[in-house]
């Protein structure tokens, strides 16, 4: 029997020096401001004060999450495809027919040296912490399954809904058939599963004086942009964002406009240089920026711990460029948009990171609205899996295990870059809120059955990095490949994540003559 990497154990991870320096500057320099500042009462004042404000924002934020996770006939299909995939045993240079099989493919029992089964087993454990796969049991199983569908606590089986009994049962007996085994009986704590709508939030503060340097950037920028750039500020029923249009375009015969979602971070700030690129290399055609306060460390903002949901946002977008002109809907006074569009030119959706989320969302809710899709280090591909797939696996990777979820919420961080992005992103208020609190695993896993033209390397485009410590590109690489994507993706072994976007790199330079083709229906 080959070897089974679901029971290997992960080789511990030790800080190295990066680590350590980047703690330093944190706590040397981003709070040493305000221990000079503590002989001015004001300013010491204000930070007391503030303190006390961020505190009572954590305590709401930590509260569990007491919304659903949406249409249970809906959770269940989706759930069905994550069962599902894998099981067609596809070739790694990419399928012949316009559709692959793994959707059609039967759940049947796998026996347990199954590499299919094996593999699977080795994606699951990282939501129960990366212990060996033989240490879960059924109990720790069922509260998982039972969130993750449910998006509670497990309650005890005579206080179950009968209707939720039958939806438990049925999907852990389908769960078994994928995993090759039967998870055993009992209950072992060591191996609790990760829920992150249920778990505690981790929140590190930060000073006052950093999220208003970061709001006045920002604020200087957007009022920049709409002076000399003409990139104009507005909101439709809630949602806020940038638009360039051009004097004399054509909204049938022009070149189609570009949508750019941003990711984590800083906002524009963050974004200067690819906003810069899109509007001014690119000032024949329209420019959409949406904003997104809850993910843009903008405590200030009304709705900075309120970010409009899956459907509200993708049928607001939508009806924003019904609105302008860019595509056509079948009803402009309609708060309901559905799917039916009409036939339209479409617009060109550019997406990075966390904006892949909503680029997802976009085509589940309006396909027909996008005419090209171009992905960058996208997080919504495989997000569901723990690590990289048994069959792509050899003895050297078994300790380079990558995973969205586990590396960005829970893992702790050893390297300064680690460190940058947990203390800088992953910990800070509105990014904890949006993660823990707001997460829909089911609306941000994209599979490719859902993304139009998706072998047409002109109308779409992927680029990862093979560094990248977020998201696990090679195996989203080998998903797409194995799915008949081969001209479409830009693979950078050596890139991190954002690197494709930094100018002046062969990944981002891809991006702008990728843009610059003909991108007219």
């Amino acid at each position: 029997m080959g070897l089974d990497i679901s029971e290997a154990l992960d080789r511990p991870r030790r800080r190295d020096l990066s680590f350590f320096l980047v703690a330093l500057f944190v706590t040397g320099s981003l709070w040493s401001f305000s221990i000079r500042g503590q002989v001015f009462f004001a300013f010491t004042l204000v930070e007391l004060f503030f303190s006390v404000y961020h505190y009572h924002l954590v305590t709401l934020v930590s509260a569990p999450w007491k919304h659903g996770t949406g249409n249970l006939a809906q959770l269940q299909i989706a759930f069905t495809r994550v069962l599902k995939s894998g099981l067609a045993v596809l070739p790694e240079e990419g399928y012949d027919d316009e559709r692959p099989t793994s959707p059609q493919q039967a759940i049947t029992q796998l026996e347990s040296t199954d590499p299919r089964g094996i593999e699977f087993r080795n994606v699951l454990r990282t939501w129960f912490g990366r212990v060996p796969w033989s240490s879960i049991r059924r109990v720790e199983v069922k509260q998982w399954i039972y969130w993750s569908i449910f998006n509670k606590d497990l309650p005890e089986e005579n206080d179950m809904p009968p209707s939720h009994q039958a939806v438990l049962d049925e999907t852990l007996e389908q769960l078994e058939k994928r995993l090759g085994t039967r998870v055993p009986e009992g209950s072992n704590p060591a191996a609790a599963p990760l829920r992150m709508t249920l778990d505690k939030v981790h929140v590190y503060g930060r000073p006052f004086f950093y999220y208003t340097l970061i709001f006045a950037v920002n604020w200087y920028l957007r009022t920049w942009y709409a002076k000399y750039w003409n990139l104009r500020h507005g909101n439709y029923k809630g949602l806020e964002y940038l638009v360039y249009i051009p004097e004399n375009w054509d909204p049938v015969s022009g070149p189609r406009p570009t949508v750019f979602l941003h990711g984590l971070g800083l906002g524009l700030l963050q974004y200067y240089p690819v906003t810069r690129d899109l509007r001014l290399r690119f000032s024949d055609r329209p420019l959409l920026i949406p904003l997104q306060p809850h993910i843009s460390q903008d405590i200030f903002h009304p709705r900075f711990l309120d970010p409009i949901c899956r459907q509200d946002l993708a049928d607001r977008l939508a009806g924003l460029m019904d609105e302008l002109g860019w595509v056509e809907l079948p009803s402009k006074n309609s708060d309901d948009l559905g799917k039916d569009a009409l036939a339209s030119p479409g617009v060109t959706m550019v997406s990075h990171s966390n904006g892949s989320y909503l680029h997802a969302w976009c085509l589940k809710q309006h396909p027909e609205i996008i005419s090209r899709s171009c992905f960058v280090d996208p997080v919504t591909f495989c997000s569901w899996e723990g690590g990289k797939a048994a069959l792509f696996l050899t003895k050297r990777d078994l300790n380079v295990i990558s995973d969205a979820c586990y590396n960005f919420l829970y893992r702790l961080p050893t390297t300064g870059f680690e460190l940058i992005v947990s203390y800088f992103v992953g910990t800070e208020l509105g990014v904890a809120n949006l993660l823990r609190r707001h997460f829909d695993w089911s609306s941000n896993a994209l599979w490719y059955e859902e993304i139009p033209n998706a072998r047409n390397p002109s109308k779409t485009l992927f680029l990862l990095g093979g560094r990248d410590d977020i998201i696990n590109a090679e195996r989203v690489m080998k998903y797409l490949t194995s799915h008949g994507i081969r001209k479409g993706i830009w693979y950078d072994p050596d890139g991190l994540h954002g690197d494709a976007l930094k100018s002046g790199g062969a990944a981002y330079a891809r991006v702008l003559q990728w843009l610059r083709e003909t991108n007219t229906i």
